[in-house]
């Protein structure tokens, strides 16, 4: 059979086509929220199961068929997934089943969670477990598909399976690009007029810039979820445990570590702009030392596995220093995208006043780009925060 758009009339039978459910009839909904892909929840009539249909669509959806894209990109995420769950299974939806015909995930029911993203601008905290999580999720794929965890051969297969033109070619245009430029996709508030004027006239700003994006370009350190944001992570507690799940990982390709680090930590900043303009910060400020302490941490931990002694122990401090600059540089091209470019986060926008908050963002974002290598430690990251209050 070939591949079908789903509908929501059609996800009970798909279910029992492929062995997902029983005779009893689910109730169906659609809870699409991303960009991308479309999204059902099928729930018994009990409440007491469910699974989620995640199914890729020949263009992205917020946009229809005006702006095609391929739904193979559902490919690599399911690849995504097959590697993280041999690393990291807790930290990841349970996936019951990939239909490559048709372009769709059956995976666990999520929706006794909260997407992260909405839990911070509902005004609630991290919490201790929210960033260490994804510190040592992004060192866990990281390291065992990096060079260091994983036989060369093996790691050149994976890189040729896991190439991804189209998605890449969203991510180098949206992020590492158009907002440099004069350029349709970029928006922002008229009190942005002056900084955004700035930024695409900073020959020094679109030269660190132009250094980021053939980093990303070329750099094939290990596989990366590619899309790691506040809106990408699941949270919640589960028989009084927190849970911490990360999904949508339809980016993944084979790239530079420090790209996931970036992303998250460019959300966290600016859902700690949003805090602070509410004046209610919380332990938004701890959120960046938080994951990167972890993925320290958990890849120093994975050091003695290494496929490959010849990397020592003085190596991995030189490793890991390029990383945090590399990560840092990629945080601030998020976050002037975030603003000025495409896609605009929630933190800002639904702000009373979105424009004080949003130019500080914009200012921090330059600074990580520009001054990335003087920054040694969280804590130089904090004092720009600060500067800029």
């Amino acid at each position: 059979m070939g591949y079908r758009i789903l509908e929501t009339e059609d996800i009970a039978g798909y279910l029992r086509e492929r062995g997902h459910w029983g005779a009893d009839e689910p109730h169906v909904r659609e809870v699409s929220d991303g960009n991308m892909n479309r999204v059902f929840l099928a729930t018994s009539t009990d409440g007491t199961r469910g699974l989620a249909v995640k199914q890729a669509l020949p263009w992205v959806r917020v946009a229809g068929p005006s702006w095609p894209m391929s739904p193979e990109r559902a490919d690599a995420e399911a690849r995504a997934y097959e590697q993280v769950t041999k690393v990291a299974p807790d930290k990841i939806p349970a996936i019951h089943g990939y239909d490559s015909d048709n372009y769709a995930l059956v995976m666990e029911d999520m929706s006794d969670l909260q997407v992260l993203r909405t839990v911070l601008n509902d005004g609630a905290a991290y919490g201790p477990d929210t960033s260490r999580r994804i510190g040592e999720f992004v060192a866990q794929l990281s390291f065992a598909t990096s060079d260091f965890g994983m036989p060369s051969a093996d790691r050149k297969a994976l890189i040729a399976a896991s190439v991804s033109p189209e998605l890449c070619k969203i991510t180098e245009d949206v992020v590492l690009s158009e907002p440099y430029l004069a350029h349709e996709h970029n928006h922002w508030h008229p009190g942005l007029d002056d900084l955004a004027a700035a930024f695409r006239s900073d020959p020094r700003l679109r030269t660190e810039v132009a250094e980021l994006r053939h980093l990303f370009m070329t750099s094939a350190q290990a596989l990366l979820h590619g899309d790691l944001h506040t809106g990408s992570v699941m949270v919640g507690a589960r028989e009084g445990a927190p849970v911490v799940r990360v999904f949508d990982p339809e980016f993944s390709f084979v790239g530079p570590i420090g790209f996931d680090l970036g992303l998250y930590w460019a959300n966290t900043l600016v859902s700690q702009a949003r805090a602070s303009a509410l004046g209610a910060e919380g332990d938004h400020g701890d959120q960046l030392r938080l994951s990167w302490d972890a993925f320290r941490a958990e890849f120093r931990r994975l050091w003695p596995t290494r496929v490959d002694a010849f990397f020592d122990d003085a190596y991995l401090d030189r490793f890991l220093d390029r990383v945090w600059t590399e990560s840092l540089g990629f945080a601030g091209a998020e976050i002037v995208r975030r603003v000025i470019g495409f896609a605009h986060l929630t933190d800002l926008t639904t702000l009373p006043d979105p424009v004080p908050a949003s130019r500080r963002a914009l200012l921090l974002g330059r600074e990580l780009i520009i001054r990335r290598a003087e920054f040694t430690g969280p804590e130089d990251v904090r004092a720009a925060v600060r500067s800029l209050a």
